[in-house]
């Protein structure tokens, strides 16, 4: 795609009180055991004013090898999601291995036509990427059902599930910039600075993943962008590996921020590890003088800070602040692609 125009940035129609949310396979399939996470997403949803529904492929024990379905089925289950106009938003039930399978086979002019939020981590991250460099939707990298709302989310204190709520409610309907996501203690200052820029990233080794296939995000798209990326598994080498292949291809050239979420289970990383995460980053940077905020709350960590792909965030490493500067939706009467004018409001 590179050298051809970019496509504008194609934000979804806000969600209204009563609106059709789909939770679908997109990726993995469900186990038996979480059914009850299933359950507990819909009552969250609910809670949030949507009405619920099961994609029929969302079955407990339904699998083909490591996935819900064959990618062909997966495909066909979720572009008729995506031209269903009942359908307003489409939220994953979990990750997986599977989104590599059907790249190929997205209906991009049902998005064109009728974006909707989709909602997901994960293996689900390559989903937005690729999405985006195709279509310029807004991809929501945001809890989805079985590790998520109806995971995490059961796990945390219950302020802490109503100030996710209230975020991810406001982010859905909500035609109004964020502004300042809410910060923890854990956040870090890894290098001082501010950057402002586009949101674009997520699980890092589905980054790399993405730009090998023909869907890669052209490399204009980094221009100034802030990059956030996380990690579940593997070690801590393979982050490295993974931070040279950006390097590599460009990418580290281009951004204007970075921003590390909370490692998951990542061997080498332990209290007392050599080297640790932040000398890991910052040895591929090298004198690039990009800030670098650490061990923000999105990913496999979870409970997940909402980072939607494509939308201008304000990075300021120092203070430890985060900030969705843009609304991820558009009002409910306007579609189709955001315009120069249209895209400041």
């Amino acid at each position: 795609m590179t050298g051809s125009a970019l496509p504008r940035l194609l934000r979804p129609r806000a969600l209204r009180p009563g609106d059709l949310v789909v939770i679908a396979s997109l990726s993995g399939p469900l186990a038996a055991a979480h059914e009850p996470n299933v359950e507990q997403t819909v009552v969250v949803l609910e809670r949030m004013g949507f009405r619920v529904r099961r994609a029929p492929l969302l079955q407990a024990g339904r699998r083909h090898w490591w996935s819900a379905a064959r990618p062909a089925e997966i495909a066909a289950e979720l572009n008729g999601l995506l031209r269903d106009p009942e359908v307003r938003a489409i939220a994953a039930s979990d990750g997986g291995q599977t989104a590599l399978g059907y790249l190929d086979l997205i209906d991009v002019e049902a998005i064109r036509a009728d974006p909707k939020p989709i909602l997901g981590y994960s293996d689900i991250s390559l989903l937005h990427l690729v999405l985006y460099a195709r279509t310029g939707l807004v991809g929501f990298h945001a809890d989805m059902a079985v590790p998520g709302f109806g995971g995490h989310w059961q796990a945390a204190p219950v302020a802490r599930r109503a100030e996710l709520e209230n975020l991810y409610s406001g982010l859905l309907t909500g035609t109004e910039a964020i502004g300042a996501l809410p910060a923890s203690p854990l956040w870090e200052c890894w290098r001082p600075g501010r950057a402002e820029g586009p949101l674009i990233g997520g699980v890092i080794n589905r980054i790399v993943l993405a730009q090998a296939t023909p869907f890669a995000l052209p490399l204009e798209r980094f221009d100034g962008a802030v990059l956030f990326w996380e990690e579940t598994g593997g070690l801590a080498s393979h982050l490295w590996s993974y931070l040279q292949v950006l390097r590599h291809c460009g990418i580290l050239d281009r951004i204007s921020g970075m921003v590390v979420g909370v490692p998951h289970e990542i061997s080498g990383l332990g209290p007392g590890a050599s080297p640790t995460l932040p000398e890991i980053v910052l040895d591929v940077l090298g004198d690039r003088d990009i800030p670098v905020l650490g061990n923000v709350e999105f990913g496999h960590a979870g409970p997940n800070l909402p980072m939607p792909v494509g939308i201008r965030a304000g990075l300021d490493a120092q203070q430890r602040t985060l900030s969705l500067l843009e609304p991820a939706v558009v009002p409910h009467t306007m579609t189709g692609p955001i315009t120069p004018s249209t895209a400041d409001q």
